[in-house]
């Protein structure tokens, strides 16, 4: 998976929208607010890639004895973040599931009456 086919995949789920609230080299992916996914641009170019992703606890534990490439997040709640390393050990469909578990984890806790909005909006 390339920075294009992440960057599209994360912004093709519902109401998902893109910042950069750290600094210009942090890309944040939020839903309703809420961040679900961040990674380096610097890391993409210099060809070393990884995402930090939201994960349950019991499952971020298993990820980490299972694969080389899940780390506890980088700079984020040890418990309940990933950091994840692109072109290691976690295939692309691995990726994208983890990215899927992230945001679905973040999507659950917000608000029903935003959860309601979102769905409205898309329809």
């Amino acid at each position: 998976m390339n920075i294009q086919q992440f960057y599209e995949y994360c912004l093709s789920k519902k109401a998902v929208t893109e910042h950069f609230p750290f600094d210009e080299d942090t890309l944040v992916f939020k839903v309703g607010g809420k961040m679900f996914c961040l990674t380096s641009l610097k890391e993409w170019e210099k060809g070393t890639p990884a995402l930090n992703l939201k994960c349950d606890p019991e499952w971020g534990e298993t990820l980490r004895a299972e694969y080389e490439a899940v780390k506890p997040g980088y700079h984020m709640s040890k418990i309940h973040w990933n950091t994840v390393d692109f072109n290691s050990d976690v295939s692309d469909k691995m990726m994208c599931e983890l990215i899927n578990h992230s945001y679905d984890l973040v999507y659950k806790c917000l608000t029903k009456k935003l959860r309601d909005e979102i769905e409205k909006e898309a329809g």
